[in-house]
């Protein structure tokens, strides 16, 4: 039976204190576990190989991996700035697990599905996925993913906590090990996703009739400006004051549905605009007939998108044994204007159960049967 134990603590490095959480969730599960996660303030990465060590030795956790992030998650709890670590231990018996290292390199010189199968191996369930932003193009390696491993969901995040590669790290499955990224294959376990990009459409959803790379320059045959324009003026008063800085474009994934809703746009920055030329730029490359339609994101509506979400779960008999939340760091306290809205959200709607994660420069999750690095977006794993 799947079991899972997990704990937040909120403290500088101590050896004691981390033999102690060890112990505790080991004597929890009343199992060794198959996988242990650890998300660190960058704090800890002075006393990495130290940490690992004390988790292998008193947790007997044969395969630990994480990273560090820009704030920490726990079990209903989101702490942003403070120093300490968050510890998820699975106790998976039917599970595989493997943990793969992925080097830049790998992606500077990969040749295809076949080099990075033979590199990772078959198919498994599902990915976890950790990189560090300053050493590995996640996007490039994702797409390649997604060719090699269709349909096969990749759930993460990007490492964070420091604004440059020293202080930035992503660890494991050895003592001491660490790599630009990590792939850690799940075999034998059922991990279902949840991605929330904080957006809802607005405007109307028209095709893309003329481009050049990130200049998005017509939308059913009128200047994107216009369009966007048109978009801000169906809003309320009160929206069109949150709206500034807050408009998306939304790319469709699969730009042959008749009708598009919430889930079907993959969400991007809207980087600048001109009403002159009627072009808008985005932080994408759209392509001529793709379906386009603008986002807004403010708190009521990242609020509401998550809860639509994540409510065909909640009413279900079957609980989740463990979650994992990759949250954008522009989400916590900067959108909601309060602390732990993701993690109470996950909690509150799906009954009390073990939760770990991180704040990161980065979210990976699937849209639409692919998987993409996203922003100011909640990636949500649920174990069953």
């Amino acid at each position: 039976m799947n079991r899972a134990a997990a704990r937040l603590v909120l403290a500088p490095y101590d050896e004691a204190r981390v033999r102690e959480a060890a112990e505790e969730l080991r004597a929890e599960l009343g199992a060794d576990p198959t996988l242990a996660l650890a998300f660190l303030s960058t704090g800890y990465a002075e006393h990495l190989a130290e940490f690992q060590e004390v988790v292998a030795v008193h947790g007997h956790a044969a395969v630990l991996c994480g990273c560090t992030g820009s704030g920490l998650i726990g079990t209903s709890r989101e702490a942003e700035t403070t120093e300490g670590f968050s510890l998820l231990f699975l106790h998976l018996p039917a599970a595989k697990i493997r943990a793969v290292p992925v080097a830049q390199g790998d992606v500077e010189t990969s040749a295809g599905d076949a080099f990075w199968r033979g590199r990772a191996g078959q198919d498994p369930a599902a990915w976890l996925a950790l990189a560090n932003p300053f050493r590995f193009d996640a996007d490039t390696w994702l797409r390649e993913w997604n060719s090699a491993y269709r349909g096969v969901p990749v759930l993460g995040g990007l490492a964070g906590g420091g604004v440059d590669n020293e202080a930035v790290t992503v660890f494991g499955p050895a003592i001491g090990q660490t790599s630009d990224a990590l792939a850690i294959a799940l075999d034998g376990v059922r991990l279902e996703t949840v991605v929330s990009q904080g957006c809802r459409p607005i405007g109307e959803p028209l095709p893309v009739t003329r481009a050049d790379e990130h200049l998005l320059l017509e939308l059913g045959s009128r200047p994107a400006y216009q369009v966007l324009e048109q978009a801000f003026n169906t809003l309320a008063d009160a929206e069109k004051q949150r709206a500034r800085g807050n408009l998306f474009a939304g790319l469709a994934v699969d730009e042959y549905k008749e009708q598009f809703g919430r889930g079907d746009f993959l969400v991007r920055n809207i980087l600048g605009a001109d009403p002159a030329t009627g072009a808008v730029v985005v932080g994408a490359s759209p392509r001529t007939g793709q379906t386009l339609q603008y986002q807004l994101r403010d708190a009521a509506t990242a609020d509401e998108e998550l809860r639509t979400l994540l409510a065909p779960l909640a009413a279900r008999t079957e609980k989740p044994v463990a979650s994992l939340l990759f949250s954008c760091n522009g989400r916590g306290r900067h959108l909601f204007g309060a602390p732990d809205h993701d993690a109470k959200a996950i909690a509150g709607m799906l009954g009390p159960h073990p939760s770990a994660g991180f704040f990161c420069n980065g979210e990976i999750g699937p849209v639409g049967g692919s998987n993409f690095l996203h922003g100011y977006t909640a990636s949500i794993g649920l174990i069953y």
